[in-house]
């Protein structure tokens, strides 16, 4: 006598489709909700700031607790040229960390040398300010900024782009703490895509005679473009919100008297983490709100632009084939 089959479980009715349909829609307005409120909490608390300055807020360099005058282009500078130094580090050493671990590494070094990366993300951002301030800095000042400083000497450009105190502090040192801490993030993304890439793929390359190279910028690049530059983007958002470890090496300073590397400036991060314990209600909370607004839109312009990218290398590929 054989043994009835097993009984089957019963499916899901149109109810329980319909409940998670509601409970999935349900989340996406309420991120939107979210973001909506948090966008017009700012505008509300920054509004005496915004009704005063306007938009000449962003151009002002002048930022004066003591008489109520208040602009915000010298952290609206630290913030994207710090991001800007990190990503010109970051990128290019991302690349070759994910391009080594996923095609030239031996595979009883892949797994330590990938788990070592990652667990630099791991390191709270107080320690790299810490390390950046004792540590980094005065290397920095040393081995770098005053050999820079001696060659560049005399040289119109060159000679006001370094300029400054060699002290260890400043634009360059928060960029280059900045690199340090979102390198194991986008190696991670970059080593992750590339390993996607269908294996037939990088084989007929290889089979044809391509080096290393050529497969990777002619197979993998073009294949994980969308993730690749997914990981520079959350880089990116990672380095314009870092707070501590930017407060620590930048020098906090509200004056934009150069355009060198080497001079103390501040971000908008490190204003707000430095300054909003002690602003009074009034006009200097609300220009630290107006300055959060900033951050908010500066954000939403990074990823809006990184849509529109990935949306007109979609469009190019569609036009060659």
């Amino acid at each position: 006598m054989t043994n009835p089959p097993p009984a089957k479980k019963a499916r899901s009715g149109p109810m329980a489709d319909r409940i998670f349909g509601l409970v999935a829609k349900g989340a996406a307005v309420f991120t939107l909700v979210m973001l909506i409120a948090i966008l017009a909490s700012l505008t509300m608390s920054a509004w005496p700031a915004i009704d005063k300055y306007g938009l000449g807020f962003l151009t002002s360099t002048t930022w004066d607790p003591v008489k109520e005058e208040f602009g915000g282009l010298v952290m609206i500078y630290g913030t994207l040229m710090t991001s800007f130094i990190a990503l010109l580090i970051a990128v290019p050493v991302s690349f070759g960390i994910a391009l080594f671990l996923t095609e030239l590494a031996p595979s009883w070094l892949k797994r330590p040398l990938g788990t070592a990366i990652e667990l630099l993300a791991a390191i709270p951002s107080i320690v790299y300010g810490m390390w950046g301030l004792l540590v980094f800095g005065p290397l920095l000042a040393t081995y770098v900024q005053q050999p820079l400083q001696a060659m560049s000497k005399g040289v119109p450009f060159l000679g006001a782009f370094f300029s400054g105190p060699p002290v260890g502090i400043g634009i360059l040192s928060a960029g280059i703490i900045l690199a340090i801490m979102i390198i194991p993030f986008i190696a991670a993304v970059m080593r992750d895509v590339f390993e996607v890439t269908p294996t037939l793929l990088k084989e007929s390359a290889y089979g044809l005679g391509a080096t290393t190279w050529e497969v990777v910028s002619t197979v993998v690049l073009p294949y994980t473009k969308s993730g690749v530059i997914g990981g520079i983007m959350l880089g990116l958002g990672r380095a314009i919100g870092e707070t501590m470890a930017v407060t620590f090496v930048i020098g906090n300073f509200n004056q934009l008297d150069s355009l060198s590397l080497f001079q103390a400036a501040n971000s908008i991060t490190s204003a707000l983490a430095n300054e909003f314990a002690e602003a009074g209600p009034g006009l200097h909370q609300a220009s630290l709100m107006y300055l959060g607004l900033v951050l908010f839109f500066i954000t939403f312009v990074v990823l809006t632009l990184s849509k529109i990218l990935l949306s007109q290398l979609k469009k190019n590929e569609g036009a060659k084939t």
